[in-house]
């Protein structure tokens, strides 16, 4: 049966789209090679979508630095600079099938979290941290495609466009049978941030 292939009893098998097209600007360069205890940084969110049972992809633009990588990279348009260009992206190579986000800069995503995120029945459902949608830790459903699509080409801010599209939102407590919802969705975007992350892998458990 080939991938993503279905049977009346199954779901589709979920892609697992790590991204990194973004600049990096404040901490210097490409997240996704920045090096986290001797590991590249993207490596970390691969794990975890591979556990998780996900179809994995890492989607980039053409010119963003990856270390090498086992997996299919998807390259998003050059422009704009905009995180939708990746979550798209993903869509159009998932075929109607969810896709589950995560960024490369997010090396504290269970594979538990990804699983349960793959496998849900809405169409959008994006977690909450103190009060704050990470819509780069969520499941987008092919039916989202043309909103999005829309709010790419007015180039909205992407927690405006989430907002709107009214979303199941996972709340702290609801995210807490994952792990601490604060470490799940830490994100890496400056050097005192990696300093953090490094302090965070010990020890390692969710």
């Amino acid at each position: 049966m080939s991938l993503g292939a279905t049977t009346k009893t199954e779901r589709p098998v979920a892609v697992g789209a790590v991204l990194a097209g973004g600049a990096g600007r404040r901490i210097g360069g490409a997240k996704a090679t920045l090096e986290l205890a001797a590991r590249p940084l993207i490596s970390y969110p691969l794990e975890a979508v591979a556990e998780a049972g996900l179809e994995p992809v890492v989607v980039a633009k053409r010119d963003s630095q990856l270390p090498p990588l086992d997996c299919p990279v998807i390259r998003e348009p050059d422009r704009p600079r905009h995180p939708l260009c990746g979550v798209l992206a993903a869509l159009r190579h998932a075929m109607a099938r969810p896709v589950v986000v995560v960024g490369c800069d997010m090396p504290f995503a269970s594979a538990r979290l990804l699983a349960w995120l793959g496998s849900a029945p809405e169409r959008l459902v994006v977690p909450s941290v103190d009060n704050r949608l990470q819509p780069l830790l969520a499941r987008y459903g092919d039916e989202l495609t043309p909103a999005l699509e829309t709010a790419l080409a007015n180039e909205e801010a992407m927690q405006r466009t989430v907002e709107s599209l009214r979303p199941r939102v996972v709340a702290e407590a609801e995210l807490a049978q994952f792990g601490n919802p604060q470490r799940l969705c830490f994100n890496v975007n400056t050097p005192a941030d990696l300093e953090e992350a490094l302090r965070l892998l010990e020890p390692a458990g969710d």
